[in-house]
C-alpha cells in the first residue's frame, strides 16, 4: 500500500459496496457523543474523513501546527462540555502534539487524540530505513488515559467507544487511538451508533443515602461556603450550581483553575488567596462544598495555610467522579461519588423545601469584595501609564484591558507574570475564561481562544467576542495561529503586553542573585511589533504607549471587523518585581510544609 494513496485491503467494486466505510463510522461515533468539530492538519489518512465532516456540516479547521490543534480540541472540551478530537498525521505529526497531549493529562481535558499509522504489514516487517514511520503508541501510553489501534475495521465501534468512556469516565482525561491507513476505507455493515447512555454512564448520581447525609450538614451548618472548580465550568454545570447556590444562600469561592464566573452568582464569588473576601469566608467556614476541585496545591489542599483555622469543626462534603480520588488529599465526611452533572440537581433536590437564610456575612462579603476591586482600579492609577519616563505599568494594564472585556464574551488568558496580575487585578467577571493552571503551559492562548470560540459557535450558531489577554513571549509560541483567527472571521481581540524578556524568569534571577545580575537567557529584541505581525496576517494592529489609549485601541479592534492584534508597552522591572501577592503564589510550590 502506498503512503501517498490510501486504498481498501481488498478491492471492492461499487456494486459491491455492503455498508459505511471506516472514516464515515467514527464520524458517525463522534456525532452521537454531540462532537462536531475537528481539528488537524489533513493527510492521506484523514482527508476522506475532513471531506466528509465538512459535508456534515461540522467545523473542520487545519492550523499551522499539530500542537494548536490539539490545544483548539482541548479548549473546545472546555467550552463545549463534550469531548474534542484533534488528528495529528503519522510519525512528525503527532510527535509534534506531545506538548497537548500532556498538557490535556495535566488539565483533566477529555480530548480524543486520533493518529495515522502507516499499514500493519508495514510495522511488523523486519526492515530499516522505514520511510515516517515510528511505533507511536510506546511513545503516548504513559501520557493518556488509554491508548488503541484499530487493527481491523471491525474493531472501530469498540475502540472509540472505550476510547470516550475512558477520556469521560472518572477524571476526565485524553485518549490516543491510532488510525491505520489499511482501515480508512473498508466497509462496515452495522446499526445506528448507540446513544451515550447506552454504552457509559452518564450524568451519573450519588448514592442517596450519602446525599440526604450531605444535606443534613448543610442544614446545620452556620458558615458554609462553595468551593468551585475547574470542572463545574468544563462539565457546563454552572446553572445547576447556580440552584445550588441560592439554596445555600452562601459565599462561592472559586480556585485557581476555576475562574470563570457562574452566571447570576457573580457578586458572591471570591477568587482563593487573591481575594481578601474569600480568605475571610475560608477563615470562617464551618462546611465546605467542594465542587469539580482536585483540592491540589493552589488550595492548600484544603487544610493548610488559611484552611487551618476551624480545622478541627470544619465539614467537609466532595463532590467527585473518580472514588479513588476520595480522601487523598485531605479527609473528607462525606463523599459523593459521581457526575456533577448528576450529583448536584440531586442535593438540589434534597434542599430545595428548606433554603437557608443568608449566611452570616454574606452581603458584608460581598460589598468588600466589589470594594476591594474599586480599591484595586483606583490604586492602578497612580502607577506608571506611559506619558512619563516609565512604560505602562502592568496592573494599569490589566485594570484597563479588563474593563473593556465585551459583555458576555470569551476570556482566554496566557502568559506568567501577566496572568498573576490579572488574578488580582481583574476588573471583570466572565462566565467563561479558558487558560491552563495545572500545567502552567504558557503559549496556548491563541489556540486555545480559536478553538473555543469556533466550538462554541458550533454549538450554539452564535459567534461570541473573545479577548485574550497575554504576554509577548507567551504570544510568540503560536503566533501563526492568528491567520486561522483572520480566515474563521473570529471577533477575537489579542492584548499584548510587551517587556521584551521573560518577566517571571527574569523575577527568580532578581531574587536569587539580587540586582544586576546577567539575567542570562531572559531577554529578546526589541524591534518586534505584535501590531505589524497582526496586520501581516491579515489583523487590525494597533500600538499603544499610554494607559489612556488602551480601552480605545481594544474598541477599535473590535469595530474594524477583523481579528486584533494590540502592542502594548508595559514597564519591564514592575512585571518582573511587582507581581502583586507573589508570595502567596509561591505558597503553591512548598515543598514539605503541606
Amino acid at each position: 500500500m502506498s503512503y501517498d494513496d490510501p486504498k481498501p485491503a481488498v478491492n471492492v467494486n461499487a456494486t459491491d459496496k455492503k455498508g459505511t466505510p471506516v472514516y464515515k463510522r467514527m464520524l458517525d461515533l463522534f456525532e452521537a457523543e454531540g462532537i462536531n468539530t475537528l481539528f488537524g492538519i489533513p493527510d492521506p489518512n484523514f482527508v476522506h474523513m475532513f471531506l466528509e465532516a465538512e459535508r456534515r456540516g461540522w467545523t473542520v479547521v487545519a492550523p499551522h501546527h499539530e500542537a494548536a490543534a490539539g490545544f483548539m480540541a482541548e479548549a473546545a472540551s472546555r467550552i463545549t462540555g463534550k469531548p474534542a478530537v484533534a488528528i495529528g498525521t503519522l510519525g512528525p505529526g503527532i510527535a509534534n502534539m506531545a506538548p497537548a497531549i500532556q498538557c490535556a493529562l495535566v488539565e483533566n481535558s477529555p480530548v480524543i487524540f486520533l493518529s495515522g499509522q502507516r499499514a500493519r504489514v508495514t510495522e511488523q516487517r523486519v526492515r530499516r530505513g522505514r520511510i515516517q514511520f515510528v511505533k507511536q503508541m510506546p511513545l503516548f501510553e504513559n501520557s493518556v488515559k488509554y491508548a488503541a489501534s484499530i487493527e481491523y475495521a471491525d474493531q472501530t465501534d469498540e475502540v472509540v467507544r472505550e476510547g470516550i468512556r475512558k477520556a469521560m469516565g472518572g477524571t476526565p482525561g485524553p485518549v490516543y487511538i491510532e488510525y491505520p491507513s489499511h482501515i480508512i476505507l473498508e466497509e462496515l455493515d452495522l446499526p445506528a451508533p448507540l446513544a451515550p447512555d447506552r454504552y457509559r454512564l452518564v450524568n451519573q448520581g450519588a448514592d442517596i443515602d450519602r446525599v440526604k447525609e450531605a444535606a443534613d450538614l448543610i442544614r446545620a451548618a452556620k458558615n458554609p461556603i462553595l468551593l468551585v472548580g475547574h470542572a463545574v465550568h468544563t462539565s457546563r454545570s454552572g446553572a445547576a450550581v447556580k440552584q445550588l447556590a441560592d439554596l445555600m444562600n452562601c459565599p462561592v469561592i472559586q480556585t485557581s483553575g476555576g475562574t470563570s464566573y457562574i452566571k447570576g452568582l457573580e457578586d458572591r464569588t471570591f477568587q482563593y488567596v487573591f481575594s481578601k473576601a474569600s480568605i475571610e469566608a475560608v477563615t470562617e467556614s464551618d462546611l465546605v462544598l467542594a465542587l469539580g476541585t482536585e483540592l491540589g496545591e493552589p488550595v492548600h489542599f484544603g487544610k493548610w495555610r488559611y484552611w487551618m483555622k476551624n480545622e478541627a469543626i470544619r465539614k467537609w462534603i466532595y463532590v467527585e467522579q473518580d472514588p479513588a480520588a476520595i480522601g487523598v488529599n485531605r479527609p473528607i465526611d462525606v463523599p459523593l461519588v459521581g457526575d456533577l452533572r448528576g450529583v448536584v440537581p440531586q442535593l438540589v433536590e434534597a434542599l430545595k423545601d428548606t433554603p437557608r437564610a443568608p449566611a452570616p456575612g454574606l452581603e458584608a462579603f460581598m460589598r468588600d469584595g466589589q470594594a476591594e476591586l474599586d480599591e484595586l482600579a483606583a490604586e492602578s492609577r497612580t502607577k506608571s501609564d506611559g506619558t512619563g519616563d516609565l512604560p505602562i505599568h502592568p496592573a494599569r494594564l490589566a485594570v484597563e484591558a479588563t474593563e473593556a472585556f465585551p459583555k458576555d464574551g470569551i476570556l482566554i488568558r496566557d502568559g506568567g507574570a501577566g496572568v498573576i496580575f490579572q488574578w488580582t487585578y481583574s476588573q471583570c467577571k466572565p462566565n467563561d475564561v479558558i487558560w491552563n493552571q495545572n500545567f502552567g503551559h504558557i503559549g496556548t492562548g491563541i489556540p486555545y481562544a480559536t478553538g473555543a470560540m469556533l466550538a462554541d459557535k458550533a454549538a450554539t450558531g452564535v459567534s461570541r467576542p473573545g479577548l485574550l489577554l497575554t504576554s509577548d513571549s507567551s504570544f510568540m509560541f503560536h503566533i501563526a495561529e492568528l491567520e486561522v483567527a483572520v480566515r474563521t472571521k473570529l471577533p477575537l481581540v489579542c492584548v499584548v503586553g510587551v517587556d521584551n524578556q521573560w518577566g517571571l524568569e527574569v523575577g527568580v534571577y532578581k531574587r536569587t542573585f539580587g540586582q544586576g545580575t546577567e539575567e542570562t537567557g531572559t531577554h529578546w529584541s526589541k524591534e518586534v511589533r505584535f501590531d505589524k505581525i497582526g496586520e501581516g496576517f491579515g489583523c487590525h494592529g494597533e500600538y499603544v504607549t499610554k494607559a489612556e489609549d488602551i480601552k480605545p485601541a481594544i474598541a477599535r479592534a473590535y469595530a474594524s471587523g477583523k481579528p486584533g492584534v494590540v502592542h502594548v508597552v508595559i514597564d519591564p522591572k514592575a512585571n518582573s518585581e511587582e507581581m502583586p501577592k507573589y508570595a502567596e503564589f509561591r505558597t503553591w510550590y512548598a515543598e514539605g510544609t503541606q
